[in-house]
């Protein structure tokens, strides 16, 4: 039998947020990346996760030397600390030339911008020591759907990642699917669609899949099955665990926080699929409530954490002989309630 897995943490400087929410201002005060840092090591996460303007602020401002030297300073820091940077992402969707998409923009000059800044992350990558790069596609749609032609959307797609490809022989490629928000509908809305497109690039083996609990929710899907797809292929290679209350704006809760039924369910699948036993991260793309006083502000990844290592210990403990013989007898209706009462701890 297989040793299991110990598995290891991450979570991004984003993550530590202000308050802010899509109808009102922040609540408390920001805090600097040296607290951020320090809070990490006491939550006994490994890893960080970065935007490229999260690694190297103000980077637009900065020239490509610069940015490269901060980036290496950078590296030092974590190094010292005794914490890895898990991957990095070109945060595109904030950028006043990607209004009306990235990538997929109507404009060729901002397409260009957006592969061109995207190659700059894969240096700061480089320079971070990891070989991922995130690819959350979130102006990648429209508002309007007669304002672009979705099928050359596609051609677009496909050629930002090839350029991102070539532009270095070891990056890979993690696409994040999100089906809305901020976009009214977007282009690669699931794990189906990312792995489809990966196959057009010109090297899908180095193209996969980050998925993130509440997108998944978001697009009417079950993150334990979108999570079982996609390590059907072999292809995720990220994760970002949280939770959504239905079909509301991200909503990025604790994990387990609104339904402990569906993320019991993402740790089993984790489990059967082995993921983590390469170094793959668990990340809690999680944020504390509006409400959340700063003497609280690490509760919400204390408790994300606490409750997956509880559902891993129940996904390991749960009666499997008991189920395969309800499932043998076709007895949903008990198997339904063996699960509930595994997870009451009857």
């Amino acid at each position: 039998m297989a040793k299991p897995i110990e598995y290891r943490f991450c979570t991004g400087p984003w993550n530590f947020s202000e308050g802010r929410d899509p109808y009102g201002p922040e609540t408390r005060a920001a805090e600097s990346f040296d607290w951020k840092l320090a809070a990490l090591k006491k939550l006994g996460f490994d890893a960080m996760m970065f935007h490229d303007d999260d690694a190297v602020p103000d980077l637009e401002n900065k020239s490509a030397t610069e940015v490269l030297k901060e980036a290496k300073s950078l590296r030092k820091r974590l190094k010292s600390e005794g914490i890895a940077a898990e991957m990095v992402a070109p945060r595109l969707w904030f950028a006043p030339q990607t209004i009306d998409g990235a990538y997929t923009n109507n404009d060729k000059k901002l397409r260009r911008y957006a592969i061109d800044r995207s190659k700059q992350a894969i240096d700061i990558a480089n320079e971070l020591d990891t070989d991922l790069l995130v690819l959350w596609l979130a102006r990648e749609g429209s508002y309007i759907r007669e304002s672009k032609n979705a099928r050359r959307c596609v051609d677009y797609l496909v050629e930002a990642c090839d350029a991102m490809l070539a532009h270095d022989p070891n990056i890979r490629l993690a696409i994040e699917p999100k089906p809305n928000e901020p976009m009214d509908v977007a282009y690669i809305p699931t794990i189906g669609h990312a792995l489809a497109l990966a196959q057009l690039t010109h090297d899908p083996k180095r193209v996969g899949t980050l998925i993130e609990s509440a997108h998944a929710i978001l697009a009417g899907l079950d993150p334990a099955d979108e999570i079982d797809f996609a390590m059907a292929f072999d292809k995720l290679w990220s994760l970002h665990l949280n939770d959504q209350n239905g079909l509301k704006f991200d909503q990025d809760k604790p994990f387990g926080s609104a339904n402990l039924r569906v993320a019991f369910n993402q740790v089993r699948a984790l489990e059967r699929n082995g993921y983590g036993r390469r170094g793959e991260f668990v990340g809690f793309d999680v944020h504390p409530f509006r409400t959340t006083r700063p003497e609280h502000l690490l509760k919400h990844l204390d408790n994300s954490r606490r409750t997956f290592l509880r559902l891993v210990e129940k996904a390991r403990s749960f009666p499997e002989k008991s189920a395969q013989a309800l499932i043998a007898d076709r007895n949903y209706q008990d198997l339904d309630q063996l699960v509930l009462e595994h997870l009451m701890g009857k």
